[in-house]
């Protein structure tokens, strides 16, 4: 029987392994929907130089799907349907059954920085890194795209393409979504516990960003360690237009740093965590803190937490993104992973992934379908949003290079003293 504690013998995929299970991360970022146009052009990876000094595009691999039925692909964690036992994934066997294609289905995607500095020597080559779908955050996409990583997709092949919301057309890094696919998104907002709020405040909830800051909540409130949502959600409630390179400026971007930072150092804020903040909010260690919505409809479904968590976005305004599929330049089953795109575009299955991750989906009709799964569900907000809800959501602006690094850095040094 083979270990399951080994690790695989390429020595790339071994390292995204062992990253998988030091974190142990779930995915709850954001969806782009509504905007369609977070972009962020991430710093250039490297490439191998040609004689002339000029650097040479990547060439997509040959596509073996016709003689190879398999297809391996990599997501975040928790991010796909289980059967109550949790033994099974319902809709991808399913896509199994009905194409005959075999489904590797990993879960070494826990962080977009860290996934990409792993794989982007490789891709740069043009190199098969040894999955051929994978869903990056729409920023990191754009990295993708615009260095040439990502395989163009076949529209012929993916004809439930026509059901993509006309919402997630228009990104300026793929307008036409010829080399990406939304996956799954939520929203980015603020949760707290319902009942030890009450008891710390004498208030029934918090309204504002503000209200996270109050004296009676030190050590008790916790943000996310993705920049877009917390430093998104601060900036917004200070009155800047996230969205906007003439209010949200590099100035105001290192105000809010500044604040952060403040905020953590005199205890207000406790930690600065990816979805491991879960753990705390469960225990009673966070009472408040800027969350990704998803995560809080899942506790409140829980049997040990069933709705003890309250979820809203202040009127200042939530963030919004996506995870996108993509087909890195290197990978040999394009058209499998366009037969699986197209799968996961049918309202049906999109409605089902839906009901079960508690994300929203980009999917036109899903909503028509969820109704019939689950009435209750289907008008959740934060699963499908009503346009007046969206209409509280920002998206990050896209960010120039020099903005990428210089952002980023400043955010690396609280992360690295939180």
């Amino acid at each position: 029987m083979k270990d399951p504690n080994s690790l695989p013998q390429d020595p790339m995929m071994a390292e995204l392994v062992k990253m998988a299970r030091r974190k142990q991360l779930t995915r709850r970022t954001a969806l782009a929907g509504a905007a369609g146009t977070v972009t962020a052009l991430g710093l250039a990876a490297c490439a191998p130089a040609s004689e002339t000094g000029e650097t040479e595009a990547p060439v997509a691999a040959q596509d073996l799907s016709d003689t190879e039925k398999i297809l391996v692909w990599d997501n975040w964690t928790e991010y796909m349907d289980l059967s109550e036992d949790e033994t099974s994934r319902p809709t991808l066997e399913r896509f199994e059954a009905q194409t005959g294609i075999k489904v590797e289905y990993l879960e070494t995607y826990l962080d977009n920085d860290e996934y990409f500095a792993i794989v982007k020597d490789q891709l740069a080559l043009g190199q098969d890194i040894g999955v051929d779908l994978v869903c990056p955050t729409e920023w990191m996409a754009a990295r993708w795209v615009s260095n040439g990583y990502s395989q163009k997709l076949d529209a012929a092949n993916i004809p439930n393409k026509a059901n993509l919301a006309p919402a997630y057309l228009g990104a300026s890094y793929d307008p036409n979504r010829d080399f990406t696919m939304p996956y799954q998104g939520i929203l980015g907002g603020i949760a707290y516990n319902k009942q030890l709020y009450q008891d710390l405040t004498g208030k029934e909830a918090p309204q504002t960003v503000d209200d996270l800051w109050a004296d009676e909540l030190n050590g008790r409130v916790v943000v996310l360690s993705e920049m877009r949502d917390t430093v998104g959600l601060i900036a917004l409630s200070e009155g800047i237009d996230i969205a906007s390179e003439s209010s949200f400026t590099e100035d105001a971007y290192m105000n809010i740093i500044d604040k952060v930072a403040g905020l953590y150092a005199d205890g207000k804020i406790r930690n600065i965590e990816g979805n491991e903040y879960t753990k705390g909010f469960r225990n009673g260690d966070y009472v408040a803190g800027i969350v990704w919505s998803g995560d809080v409809v899942q506790m409140n479904f829980s049997k040990k937490t069933r709705d003890m968590f309250g979820f809203f976005l202040p009127q200042s305004g939530g963030t919004i993104s996506s995870d996108v599929f993509t087909v890195p330049i290197g990978a040999t089953h394009k058209k499998n992973a366009e037969a699986l795109i197209n799968y996961y575009y049918d309202p049906v299955n999109a409605a089902e992934l839906a009901a079960w991750v508690n994300y929203i989906t980009p999917v036109a009709g899903a909503y028509d379908e969820a109704i019939k799964l689950d009435p209750e569900l289907a008008e959740n907000n934060l699963i499908f949003p009503s346009e007046e809800f969206l209409s509280l959501t920002h998206a990050f602006r896209a960010l120039s290079p020099q903005e990428e690094q210089t952002f980023s850095t400043a955010w690396q040094r609280i992360l690295l003293g939180a």
